[in-house]
């Protein structure tokens, strides 16, 4: 009777951890023929994701001419604004449709924007500045490279 229960026990550990697998480091994603993966979102949540790549590329932008003024100021500014502090936290149910890879892009591209805020205000080199936003861009270039919105075709 006992080999049963363990067997159960078993089948059913397995299937949390394929779950989990799935839902935490897969997201919702199918691949798609360009090449790239496909992360199916509803078109709120579409939209949610999109609205925060303008956010950091209208960040972006700032900074550079802000940058090539030599106003340190203004690019702290602009790249706090689109830091961790002002992450949006509005959907946890996007969270475990996002592939691991995409989350981790995400937030070393926060981390990376409150870096340059910082450097920016403590060592106010427009160059350092620079050198940073071209590494910070960098997750940017891998993700669309690697990624792309698909919304349900239910909706």
């Amino acid at each position: 009777m006992c080999k049963y229960c363990y067997a159960i026990a078993a089948t059913m550990g397995l299937l949390i951890l394929a779950l989990i697998l799935r839902f935490m480091v897969v997201g919702a994603t199918e691949s798609v023929p360009d090449g790239r993966t496909a992360i199916i979102v509803t078109a709120v949540e579409r939209d949610l994701v999109l609205a925060e790549m303008r956010g950091f590329l209208e960040a972006v932008q700032t900074i550079i001419v802000a940058n090539n003024a030599g106003d340190l100021n203004t690019v702290a500014m602009a790249a706090r604004k689109v830091g961790k502090a002002n992450m949006d936290q509005r959907s946890s149910n996007l969270a475990g449709k996002l592939p691991m890879e995409f989350r981790r892009l995400g937030m070393d591209t926060h981390s990376r924007f409150d870096l340059l805020a910082l450097d920016a205000e403590q060592f106010e080199s427009t160059e350092h500045a620079s050198q940073q936003l071209g590494a910070l861009t960098g997750n940017c270039v891998v993700c669309h490279r690697a990624y792309r919105l698909a919304t349900n075709k239910s909706e």
